[in-house]
């Protein structure tokens, strides 16, 4: 049997409002016919207590309202050691002539890897399609291969250099 109180039926409420208990649910809505009831409570306060900050430290800087505070700045990567100093760069006209570019852009190495010997030095002889460095891009490595045969006559990056297309990186007489 329900209690009515001005048209209100009180024991739905109860039943409601035990559910409510029973399930951790902050709120529930029953429809019937004409009759809508929504039984709602406040979800328990959570209560922060804040660090206490050092007296000599500024206060941590609050958002103005409506905005979202800068991003962290990103991790500062490890600099690999260069292997040698890059040798001078031969003259402008030598250079354009017998360089080998950049087929994309990427970071390009002397090695294959940090502790390895480099792939080529300057004075070497290389071969047609000999590897003369990697170029990683979008996680990839990618070998750049001599276009000719020749001797290597200047190194005209530092490894784990950012190189862009086009770039000349090693020049081959």
């Amino acid at each position: 049997m329900s209690i009515k109180k001005n048209g209100v039926d009180q024991q739905l409420i109860r039943d409601l409002a035990g559910i409510l208990n029973d399930t951790n649910l902050t709120e529930i809505e029953v429809e019937l016919g004409d009759l809508k009831v929504r039984v709602s409570r406040q979800a328990p306060a959570v209560h922060a207590v804040a660090a206490p900050q050092p007296a000599y430290a500024p206060p941590a800087a609050q958002p103005a309202r409506g905005r979202r505070p800068p991003p962290p700045p990103p991790p500062r990567p490890r600099p690999r050691p260069p292997a040698r100093p890059p040798a001078a760069a031969p003259a402008a006209a030598d250079v354009s002539k017998n360089a080998v570019a950049s087929p994309m852009v990427g970071t390009a190495y002397l090695a294959p890897s940090p502790d390895a010997k480099a792939f080529i030095e300057v004075g070497q002889q290389v071969k047609e399609g000999q590897t003369l460095l990697i170029i990683e891009a979008m996680k990839t490595m990618n070998q750049i291969p001599s276009p000719r045969a020749g001797t290597v006559t200047a190194i005209l990056f530092e490894d784990a250099q950012p190189v862009e297309y086009g770039m000349p990186l090693v020049v081959i007489e």
